[in-house]
């Protein structure tokens, strides 16, 4: 009989198809807990990024995990840990999900999220919104405090108000780099640049340029999925969309099986990337598809779509996911993802480039 491969072994095969995951532990050993958080997936060299600006972003993720860790340690369901942390990555202006959001060609944030509850099958979406502070909870109000799945634009805020999801002004949203990636964007293709925002005073007379290419050069959608101690699976994604995209452009985040899904019967994924080719090959829930009825473990799944099926499309992104034994993945086929996973009585992974553990 063979001599059985070891966990490096296998986290080696797997860094070389440009994803990474946990190994399921033996079932006495299988984590009560397990979560993984994305930052966006794009070009990402270490050769562009300054040691500071990669410092930050270690530290956010890391921050992310604790989160999560927080509510899921206690108890608490995969559900509210998965808006617990993307609530706090819409705050951050580091990633393009809320406040930091990239501007439409017009000017505008306008937001998309998604949750979804693996144990009811229950979801919630709302897209093409613009003054909602936090639109992952506005999407988990869709989902339990109204009969319906998505809603859009000025209808969604219009319910946000009447169940008092927190509003934020659009100077809540506004970021320089954001703003500037717009106005470089514009006059490329020829197009008219929008006055400023109000309230976000006037442009620098300075503006550092520099460092600020790796940003635009990627796909800033947050993303979590978690698994809790009852065994129950769930996943969040929120997104500011493309840098000048036109009005009325919704990507894959607040698509259910697209860049959101999740299922006990099979895992929670959440996506980033080139939204248009998410939406065509259904990717979050093919992922699921495959671990569900294709017989493949978590990472053979991942991979077999965000290697093979997205990249034969001429797509680029990544995904996370969380299988319903505890067991973590993630795979993407760009230079770099914002990743990073924890599970419980398990040493926390954060990641950036591509090779890292």
């Amino acid at each position: 009989m063979p001599r059985p491969r070891s966990a490096p072994f296998l986290l080696a095969l797997s860094l070389l198809a440009g994803g990474c995951t946990t190994q399921a532990p033996p079932a006495s050993t299988k984590p009560g807990w397990a979560l993984a958080v994305h930052g966006g997936a794009g070009v990402m060299d270490r050769e562009t990024m300054s040691a500071e600006t990669e410092a930050t972003y270690r530290a956010a993720l890391n921050a992310a995990l604790d989160r999560g860790t927080a509510v899921l340690d206690k108890g608490g369901s995969a559900l509210d840990a998965v808006e617990a942390v993307v609530r706090g990555l819409e705050d951050d202006p580091l990633f393009n999900a809320g406040r930091g959001a990239v501007f439409t060609a017009d000017g505008r944030n306008e937001l998309d999220a998604a949750i979804m509850d693996g144990a009811t099958l229950k979801a919630g979406a709302v897209a093409g919104i613009t003054g909602i502070r936090n639109p992952i909870t506005l999407a988990r109000a869709v989902m339990e405090q109204s009969p319906h799945v998505m809603m859009i634009g000025q209808g969604a805020e219009r319910f946000g108000a009447e169940k008092g999801v927190e509003k934020a002004d659009p100077s809540w949203f506004f970021t320089e780099k954001r703003w500037q990636s717009l106005k470089r964007s514009l006059k490329e293709h020829g197009l008219p640049i929008p006055p400023r925002p109000p309230g976000v005073g006037p442009e620098p007379a300075a503006l550092a340029q520099g460092d600020g290419l790796p940003e635009d050069r990627k796909f800033g959608t947050v993303g979590v999925v978690a698994r809790d101690r009852a065994g129950h699976v769930a996943a969040g994604t929120s997104t500011g969309g493309t840098t000048a995209k036109l009005w009325g452009r919704v990507g894959d985040s607040p698509i259910i099986g697209a860049g959101t899904y999740a299922d006990d019967k099979s895992c929670a994924v959440s996506g980033t990337g080139t939204g248009e080719y998410f939406i065509r090959l259904g990717v979050a829930r093919e992922v699921c598809n495959l671990v569900g009825y294709g017989g493949k473990s978590l990472q053979q799944a991942a991979d077999a779509v965000i290697q093979k099926q997205l990249t034969a499309l001429g797509g680029d992104g990544g995904v996370i996911a969380v299988a319903a034994d505890g067991t973590l993945a993630w795979s993407f086929n760009t230079s770099g993802m914002y990743r990073a996973m924890a599970a419980e009585g398990q040493k926390p992974v954060v990641a950036i480039f591509k090779g890292e553990r």
